[in-house]
């Protein structure tokens, strides 16, 4: 599908009051017609909505640095949101060094997707420090059907920060993929297969050969992240 989607913005409000810029994503099912099957697969996922929480924003995350992914799947007929966390960018409030306050944030914005996008079915995707804040929101909202953790920062000096979030994901029953380079300097292959020992449900891993953590989350694996997620949501 090569469709280039058309993108808005938007303002959502989280419980305690924090206001987020959020980007969304919509496939455009007008574009390249011609082309076999491209409506038929933005029907199938059109009931779908991809939330995709970014790195930690104390050191600069924000929701630009999913936009790749982002444009990738709603090439691909999903419906996608972007957001920066509170004290990033255009968003109000302040960050929390643990990311226990930007739960809210993402349970807010799940909440706002299935309240005003037409979905009932929401995969949540969470980029470094994004993936144990998006973890500990799975359970927390009914209509997350599926998580995508890539880069989980497991290790022992991350846990220091992100510790408490790793239950939250582990005991979820929910679907899990789990995305890593075998050289990510927070957490070795050996610690993210002994967390994933605990875990409740489905869970999967895709290692990536050689990649450390800050390479996987370049722009030059945007296409093989679009690629692996597409393909849990098949599997769902």
């Amino acid at each position: 599908m090569s469709t280039t989607p058309t993108i808005d913005s938007c303002i959502v409000e989280t419980s305690d009051g924090v206001k987020l810029h959020t980007t969304i994503f919509k496939p455009n099912p007008y574009e390249n017609e011609e082309e076999e099957g491209l409506g038929e697969e933005i029907s199938k996922n059109s009931s779908w909505v991809v939330v995709l929480v970014h790195p930690y924003s104390i050191l600069g995350g924000c929701q630009s640095l999913l936009r790749g992914i982002a444009s990738g799947l709603s090439r691909k007929g999903y419906k996608v949101l972007t957001f920066d966390m509170r004290g990033v960018g255009r968003s109000t409030g302040k960050p929390s060094v643990t990311g226990f306050k930007e739960i809210k944030d993402v349970v807010a914005v799940c909440k706002w997707s299935c309240e005003n996008l037409s979905v009932n079915k929401i995969l949540l995707v969470g980029s470094s420090a994004g993936a144990p804040i998006a973890g500990s929101a799975v359970d927390q909202v009914e209509q997350i059907v599926g998580y995508v953790s890539i880069g989980y920062p497991f290790g022992l000096l991350a846990s220091v920060l992100f510790g408490r979030h790793h239950q939250n994901v582990l005991k979820s029953p929910k679907p899990k993929l789990f995305i890593m380079g075998t050289q990510d300097g927070f957490t070795t292959v050996k610690q993210l297969n002994n967390k994933l020992k605990s875990a409740a449900g489905r869970v999967e891993t895709h290692l990536i050969e050689g990649i450390g953590h800050f390479e996987l989350e370049s722009h030059a694996y945007d296409s093989q992240m679009v690629i692996f997620i597409a393909e849990f949501i098949n599997s769902l």
